[in-house]
């Protein structure tokens, strides 16, 4: 394909074609929670289930397959914190292409390991992605390396448009896709190939709150950086547009979304439980959009991309506590207890009467607020909801124990 040729519909099934046998056909999994709160169907496209966790093969193995021999001799180069790595190290291995992958100093280890073990040398250089980005850039005018882009190539679009493909031919009723956008590959691809074909399906780009370089790009006609990027999901944590993905989303994608940190841990606690999917922060916004206005979306069926589930097990463990407490499944308190024996045991025997379950006990009997006699417990406690909170609380205070936070 043309350097700086915007891609066709041809060129996605070109890639579609070039992807046979090596990018999964991802599942299409219904939801049942998330249909009865919107009102209509609503289908899950599991893009976490694909090879290397997330869609990225597809735009980084037709970027590598399009490759002229002299090229793929220089070998390849690409910078990520994560995804795009594992995508770019697999494809070049598949294709017999040496590879190297620039990541951010303190990238989750099973990402870096991943890609080494995809075949890739792994270098890692600055904190955040377009730091990294920069270095790899530096290295492919170094060594004649072919700089892979993550998101802002012809060919990468065309690849990610494989996805629009599938949905459209796994469920031919489909009135709305929704999914999230970084610097804007997958949603370009998606709508594209989606559009081409069905010109009335609604498109949903979703961004996390804090680092939503979209809505003010497309406010302004031209991608616009952002001066910081703050979101849990790194796969969305890009400060600027992509220049070729860009002009496809301005064009062809209806609207743009953004959600919270706590929508989206809520988004990956409701994917872990009720669909029994591991789904990282930034695959999950398709969702945390669906929770945060479910009547935005009654109009289906519904298609949410799944877009990734690399998540490292430190994240998500923070992310499920937070998600939790989002959802009001954590409860702290403070009481005032008498300072004698069998108190605390006492106090335990009343939350386990109301089903609260205890996960940290801290006992003080110093502090100068207390009177004589007294002791004072803080409870970290779980519960099944918000309903269920007040009435732990209120348990707690027919029994006599004075709530004081």
């Amino acid at each position: 394909m043309a350097e700086n040729h915007r891609p066709r519909l041809d060129d996605v099934l070109a890639a579609q074609k070039t992807l046979a046998g090596i990018a999964r056909i991802t599942a299409m999994e219904g939801s049942r929670y998330l249909s009865r709160l919107v009102g209509a169907p609503v289908h899950l496209k599991c893009e976490n289930l694909q090879r290397t966790g997330s869609f990225k093969i597809r735009g980084a193995y037709t970027r590598i397959a399009g490759l002229s021999e002299p090229e793929r001799a220089r070998g390849v180069v690409a910078a990520s914190a994560g995804n795009h790595a594992q995508g770019v190290a697999l494809a070049a291995s598949l294709l017999g292409v040496r590879s190297t992958v620039f990541m951010p100093v303190g990238a989750p280890l099973p990402k870096i390991a991943a890609t080494r073990e995809y075949g890739a040398e792994v270098r890692q250089h600055g904190t955040v992605v377009d730091e990294t980005l920069a270095a790899a850039s530096e290295y492919a005018e170094r060594t004649g390396a072919v700089l892979i882009h993550p998101f802002d190539h012809e060919d990468v679009v065309a690849g990610q448009g494989t996805v629009g493909l599938e949905i459209l031919e796994q469920c031919p009723e489909v009135r709305t896709v929704v999914l999230g956008i970084g610097g804007g590959g997958l949603a370009a691809g998606v709508a594209l190939a989606v559009k081409s074909l069905r010109p009335d399906v609604r498109i949903v780009g979703v961004q996390a709150a804090g680092s939503a370089a979209y809505p003010p790009s497309l406010a302004a006609g031209h991608p616009v950086a952002l001066p910081e990027v703050a979101t849990m999901a790194d796969g969305m944590k890009v400060g600027r547009p992509g220049d070729v993905p860009f002009r496809i989303i301005a064009d062809l994608v209806d609207e743009v979304r953004t959600v919270s940190e706590d929508s989206l841990s809520g988004a990956l606690l409701l994917c872990l439980e009720r669909a029994k999917l591991v789904v990282e922060p930034a695959g999950a916004s398709p969702v945390a959009a669906l929770l945060a206005d479910p009547e935005a979306f009654a109009g289906g069926p519904v298609v949410a991309v799944l877009s990734g589930g690399n998540v490292d097990p430190l994240v998500l463990q923070r992310t499920l506590r937070h998600g939790m407490a989002a959802a009001g499944r954590y409860l702290s308190l403070r009481l005032r207890v008498p300072d004698q024996p069998g108190a605390l045991a006492a106090l335990l025997g009343e939350l386990s009467a109301v089903d609260a379950n205890v996960i940290a006990v801290n006992h003080m009997r110093t502090d100068p607020r207390l009177g004589v006699g007294e002791a004072e417990v803080e409870l970290q406690l779980e519960t099944r909801g918000p309903r269920h909170c007040e009435e732990v609380a209120e348990a707690l205070r027919a029994a006599g124990y004075l709530v004081v936070g």
